[in-house]
């Protein structure tokens, strides 16, 4: 029957294995993500803060379910503290406490974490996108492109962050001014503070991805596509760039980590985020000064910003190792597992050379 089906007859004294169909390549990302035990946390935890802090406290005008909002006071409660228990399962009236003035905390880190949430993600779209396409531009035309591109590069590369987001700050309080640019600042503070720290975070990417291209365009799979025919559309995105996707995730991933941590830092020196909104670094800078009397204050939107940096890492790294074709992890484990003779793993080679997927992972 092994003959019939066009492959070899297994040897003497080795166990027949049963052929399984071929996985497509949606599958195989998907079965290497879900196998992917960080991968699966971090995105847990980080679908858990996404849902609570777009429906709790709502979100372009969509009312949410918690009672209070992050500029409502309200008399203390418990002298401000907790209200909420780990030993005795309990929610209360103000589960993160309240700041002097009778503010709900967990209202104020849920729209600190929606601030911090949004500038990540644009953040990571803007980067990403300009930083994929300089890096694929300059590493596979190279020439005069290249140079001009780099040279871009390195102008950008010297801007500092904590000048372009002070210039942000003032021309977001000048309310007066007829320029479209200022107006747009002043009313969309937090998205118009991520695109342009998008637009000074994409040059490391660019590096990177034109290193990636300069070593990819030059293997024989790129040879053999213009051989071909392919254009050079054509080759960058469906030849160059499903390789290069490791080096792409993984980098995107980790500015997008940054992109909260810089929100931070900017919201706390005062150029970021600015009352009456708020923002885990704004929370973080407002409180400092309560921070041995009234440690809640400062510890829920810290606890708030490491969760979300840790899960986004996580992630990525989950999704490096599901995309990246050149990711060929061994378990030992499958090679000989209690009751199966050790060859009954190997993979039944066909005519052709290939090995036919036994069942074995796929991968």
């Amino acid at each position: 029957m092994a003959e019939e089906a066009g492959l070899l007859r297994p040897a003497a004294g080795i166990e027949p294995v049963i052929e399984a169909k071929g996985l497509s390549q949606g599958q195989i990302v998907r079965k290497r993500f879900l196998g992917h035990s960080g991968a699966i946390t971090g995105l847990v935890v980080f679908a858990v803060i996404f849902i609570m802090a777009f429906t709790s406290v709502g979100y372009w005008g969509i009312p949410g379910w918690w009672k209070y909002g992050h500029e409502d006071v309200s008399p203390l409660v418990n002298d401000g503290a907790p209200t909420a228990s780990l030993w005795l399962p309990a929610w209360g009236e103000h589960p993160f406490g309240q700041d002097r003035i009778g503010r709900d905390l967990f209202a104020m880190t849920m729209r600190g974490a929606q601030q911090s949430i949004t500038i990540m993600v644009v953040i990571g779209l803007i980067a990403g996108l300009i930083g994929v396409v300089v890096g694929a531009l300059a590493g596979y035309f190279r020439g005069w492109m290249e140079a001009v591109l780099m040279r871009l590069t390195d102008v950008i590369i010297i801007i500092p962050a904590l000048l372009l987001a002070a210039v942000m700050a003032q021309m977001a309080g000048r309310r007066d001014s007829g320029s479209w640019l200022v107006a747009f600042t002043s009313s969309n503070g937090v998205l118009a503070l991520g695109i342009f720290l998008g637009l000074i975070s994409w040059v490391g990417l660019a590096r990177l991805m034109r290193g990636e291209f300069l070593s990819l365009r030059e293997r024989e799979f790129v040879d053999a596509a213009r051989i071909s025919g392919a254009g050079n559309a054509r080759i960058i995105f469906k030849h160059i760039l499903p390789n290069a996707v490791g080096v792409l995730i993984v980098n995107i991933t980790l500015t997008m980590s940054a992109a909260i941590l810089t929100e931070t830092a900017l919201s706390y020196l005062g150029v970021g985020v600015k009352a009456p909104d708020t923002s885990l670094g704004l929370l973080i800078s407002q409180n400092q000064e309560a921070f041995s009397t009234r440690p809640w204050l400062f510890w829920f939107p810290g606890l708030f910003i490491v969760l979300i940096c840790l899960s986004i890492n996580f992630i990525g790294d989950g999704l490096r190792d599901a995309f990246d074709p050149r990711q060929k992890k061994f378990n030992a484990r499958k090679v000989k597992e209690p009751g199966q003779s050790p060859a009954a793993a190997l993979p039944v080679t066909a005519f052709d050379g290939t090995a036919a997927n036994n069942g074995t992972g796929g991968d």
